[in-house]
C-alpha cells in the first residue's frame, strides 16, 4: 500500500506518532500491575481515531492526547514522590 501525503499530512503524521511514543514511555513509568491496560487504553485510542483525515480534527487530537499525556506524567510524578 502506498501513502502520499502532503507536506502538512506529513508532519501531522509525524506528530500523531511522536505522541504515541511519548505515550508509551510514559506508560513504562506506571505501576507494573497497570502497564497493561494503560498501554492497550494508548492504543485503543490510536486505532479509533486511526482513519480520520480532517486535519483541523488531528490537529486537536493531538492537543488533548498531549493535554491527557501531561496529566499522565503529573499523576504518575505524583505517585513517584509517595513511595
Amino acid at each position: 500500500m502506498v501513502l502520499s501525503f502532503d507536506l502538512q499530512g506529513f508532519i501531522l503524521r509525524a506528530r500523531v506518532l511522536k505522541l504515541y511514543r511519548q505515550a508509551l514511555r510514559t506508560a513504562r513509568r506506571a505501576p507494573h500491575q497497570a502497564r497493561g491496560e494503560l498501554n492497550q487504553t494508548i492504543r485503543q485510542e490510536m486505532e479509533k481515531n486511526r482513519d480520520c483525515k480532517d486535519k483541523q480534527k488531528i490537529r486537536f487530537l493531538i492537543s488533548e492526547g498531549l493535554e491527557r499525556l501531561k496529566g499522565l506524567d503529573e499523576m504518575l510524578d505524583m505517585q513517584g514522590r509517595g513511595q
